[in-house]
């Protein structure tokens, strides 16, 4: 039975599987104070970055149909991992049968958008979760828009864990971070510019920036996707007119209420109200 999906102005969904997404978030409201968010977080399942393309992809679309339900007509999927496994399959396959004039938008594609002007050398590298790079979603973009530019990708398994349990300032967060920005550099040396390929990784940016060598630029996504999603509003006036406007945004996890709330301190600086709900 097709669901009946409230056809008024909403608020702007924003999903991540974790708290990563909050690093997004922050900056969009930045950028676009004036609208409504409901932030949805699939905490109880994260992380994505393990998981095959089947689930991440079943997980998303239960997401995004229930920020649908809720209200949003417009959703950002905060997350790399479903970004590059499956915004397109809902973009093209579940929107048209959901209803065809709603948006869903990725973070990959804003991100690869800048690079063109920031590489000096032609040699990029992208450090994100395992899921990431495994789908080769940034070699493709970038390839898409920079046929020139060559693309060397670092796996980071552990850097998530290390930000979702408290240690991305810890002593042991330095192995690792030191080691895989090694193990990147060490694939091409011409490398001058590092996407940050996951939305949890600027919480390690103060290790990421002792480790990285001098004259590599370090990109991060949160203000790259603002700007993009600024730029979005302003060329699709009929998409803008369905966001609602009262500065208010409310948080919504799949976890207890109280470890959201905790977790998402390191994230935010704001004391915040969520409820759990189930998806």
């Amino acid at each position: 039975m097709k669901q009946t999906l409230p056809s008024a102005p909403g608020p702007i969904g924003v999903f991540d599987s974790g708290y990563g997404g909050l690093t997004i978030l922050s900056k969009i409201r930045e950028t676009l104070p004036q609208y409504d968010y409901i932030y949805l977080g699939d905490n109880a399942r994260a992380p994505y970055g393990t998981r095959s393309f089947e689930i991440v992809y079943e997980f998303t679309l239960q997401a995004v149909t229930r920020l649908f339900g809720m209200g949003c007509q417009l959703v950002i999927l905060a997350c790399n991992t479903a970004s590059a496994k499956a915004l397109r399959t809902i973009q093209i396959n579940d929107l048209p049968r959901l209803d065809p004039t709603r948006r869903v938008l990725g973070v990959i594609r804003p991100t690869v958008e800048c690079i063109g002007s920031i590489t000096h050398s032609r040699h990029i590298g992208v450090l994100a979760t395992a899921g990431t790079i495994k789908s080769e979603s940034y070699p493709l973009e970038v390839h898409k828009l920079f046929p020139d530019i060559k693309v060397s990708s670092e796996a980071c398994p552990l850097w998530v864990p290390l930000v979702e349990n408290n240690e991305a300032q810890s002593e042991g967060a330095d192995y690792f971070v030191r080691q895989d920005i090694q193990r990147l550099l060490a694939k091409d040396e011409q490398i001058d510019t590092v996407i940050l390929g996951c939305t949890h990784f600027p919480l390690l940016l103060p290790k990421i920036k002792q480790y990285m060598p001098e004259g590599i630029t370090t990109v991060t996504q949160g203000e790259l996707v603002a700007k993009s999603l600024k730029d979005y509003l302003a060329r699709h006036p009929e998409m803008e007119k369905k966001c609602t406007k009262g500065g208010r945004c409310v948080y919504r996890t799949t976890e207890s209420e109280k470890k959201f709330t905790e977790s998402a301190s390191a994230f935010l600086n704001e004391s915040i109200r969520v409820e759990r709900i189930e998806l």
